[in-house]
């Protein structure tokens, strides 16, 4: 098979003119987006804010490329569509990458960019989920009134065998269960997890420390927890109420609840004969499971559809009508589900591909830091415009 490597090719001449064709393309960018992005990165201040915090164990003699330039440059090129680490060995060129680096010479090689990825550690991890607090709540004008935190947690899978990597039952898959805090569309948490442990696992201890770090700058703002039943842990529920936390947690089905509902069920069913179309019902009721420490006020959902039965309920210590709890409350914590989406399939959160596990959670991290760059382009820069309620790729694709 014929190689075509030919770079260049005259062309017929004009007016004694030589004109040549060439594929070089001179110094062009494709990514003109970037400099959006740094614009809202200024405005931030969250490149450098991580780079002011984050330990640089390195010889201050021997460095070429700074923390900050380099953060820039993987934070940048997840939120721009480059996810792997070698993207940058030709990125690394382009003159408007080095101008949104702020530097004016060839920007850190891939391999010097894995060099940072795997220094990281316990330490840095903390310290950028510091960051992700400040942005939260420099992202307010005004001290909020409420604050409604989604806990959820995914599966990574992983092709390797990454450390910390174990097979999960219902996923049917090796992989790290890592766990997300949202408030609203906002990131506070991106937290990596090995995947045999059990789904709540260090929720409780993360949710005392944002309620903790939120009501010191807010003394006054209400919290709600608001989790599927994976969370339910009466434990964490006796605290939130020790503490003045509202929750509204998703409960499983167990033959208890069917029965404490079942005329519920019974005249759901009964209605969905009589009419032929779906039909929900709601009622309350107060339950204790074995070993809860005292009873808590359930919210029923009854709904029958020619699929059959479809019962659903949820714990709570907010008051109000059980639809409205459940219509307008809970279920709106499904749009986490996008934010996650967002992550993963936008962001690449699940490049966790490192062998080390602070690695991998170090990339967790970034790829959470190119949310908060591309969300508040969204909150403030695409407010009342049709992309105000874009997902991260199609911004990406359309600016």
């Amino acid at each position: 098979m014929a190689k075509c490597n030919q770079l260049s090719f005259r062309l017929p001449g004009l007016n004694g003119r030589r004109i040549e064709g060439n594929f070089q393309g001179g110094n062009v960018s494709s990514d003109g987006g970037l400099m959006l992005l740094r614009q809202v990165d200024r405005r931030l201040g969250l490149t450098k804010g991580l780079a002011k915090l984050l330990p640089d164990q390195r010889d201050p003699d021997r460095i070429e490329h700074s923390l900050e330039s380099m953060l820039r440059q993987r934070i940048y090129g997840l939120a721009l569509g480059y996810e792997d680490l070698n993207d940058q060995d030709s990125l690394r060129k382009d003159l408007l990458w080095q101008s949104a680096a702020e530097r004016d010479e060839e920007l850190a090689s891939g391999s010097t960019l894995c060099r940072m990825e795997n220094r990281a550690g316990r330490k840095e991890a903390w310290l950028m989920h510091q960051v992700l607090l400040e942005q939260f709540v420099a992202s307010f004008q005004s001290a909020p009134q409420e604050l409604i935190l989604d806990f959820d947690c995914t599966d990574d899978r992983v092709h390797g065998l990454q450390e910390g990597r174990h097979f999960h039952g219902f996923y049917y898959d090796f992989c790290f269960l890592p766990l997300y805090v949202f408030c609203g569309e906002r990131l506070l948490v991106s937290y990596l997890r090995e995947s045999n442990i059990d789904s709540a696992k260090h929720a409780w201890a993360i949710l005392a420390l944002l309620v903790k770090a939120l009501r010191k700058r807010w003394p006054e703002v209400k919290i709600t927890l608001r989790a599927d039943s994976s969370f339910c842990r009466w434990k964490m529920l006796r605290w939130c109420e020790r503490v003045g936390v509202s929750y509204i947690v998703g409960l499983s089905k167990n033959e208890r609840l069917y029965a404490l509902s079942a005329k519920l069920q019974r005249r759901a069913e009964r209605k969905h004969r009589k009419s032929g179309r779906k039909v929900r019902l709601f009622g309350q009721f107060h339950y204790k499971a074995k070993t809860w420490d005292k009873k808590r006020r359930v919210i029923a959902k009854a709904e029958h559809s020619d699929r059959g039965a479809n019962p659903r309920y949820v714990v709570t210590n907010l008051e109000g009508g059980c639809q409205a709890l459940y219509d307008e409350l809970y279920c709106v914590r499904g749009e986490m589900e996008n934010r996650i989406k967002e992550q993963q399939l936008g962001l690449f959160s699940d490049r966790t591909s490192c062998h080390a596990w602070w690695a991998n959670q170090f990339r967790l991290l970034l790829s959470s830091a190119a949310y908060v760059l591309l969300e508040a382009l969204r909150r403030i820069g695409l407010s009342g415009t049709e992309l105000a309620r874009a997902q991260v790729g199609t911004i990406r694709l359309r600016l």
